[in-house]
């Protein structure tokens, strides 16, 4: 992990419906790499958009959509990971990367591949 830059993406259903925003930060601050937060996160994160099985449904009209935001709000941080805690979460945020071609350089975890990896297992 050392030489390495996380961010974090607050999934929904970990942060604002359960509240738990700490214990991830805590795991992340245990690893060797630097830690660059969106400016949306904790309470304020914004979705991926796959929240409420918004993944398996037609976008709605507008000039982007969440996922596509999303992704470039994390990879505005300069991270070369983003790290989730939610199966829907990573989804969108590797299609994200996909879209930007950028998943070569910038690589997506869950936090618990992450705590592996860093262990050494």
């Amino acid at each position: 992990m050392e030489g390495r830059t996380i961010t974090f993406h607050d999934p929904c259903y970990l942060g604002r419906a359960n509240k738990e925003y700490s214990a991830p930060r805590q795991i992340l601050d245990s690893m060797a790499a630097a830690k660059n937060e969106m400016p949306r996160n904790k309470s304020f994160a914004l979705c991926c958009g796959a929240g409420g099985g918004q993944m398996f449904k037609e976008a709605e009209k507008g000039e982007k959509e969440v996922f596509i935001e999303r992704c470039e709000e994390a990879l505005d941080t300069g991270a070369d990971i983003i790290a989730t805690a939610c199966p829907y979460c990573m989804v969108m945020m590797t299609d994200g990367l996909k879209y930007k071609n950028r998943e070569e350089n910038v690589k997506n975890y869950d936090i618990a591949e992450l705590l592996v990896m860093a262990l050494g297992i």
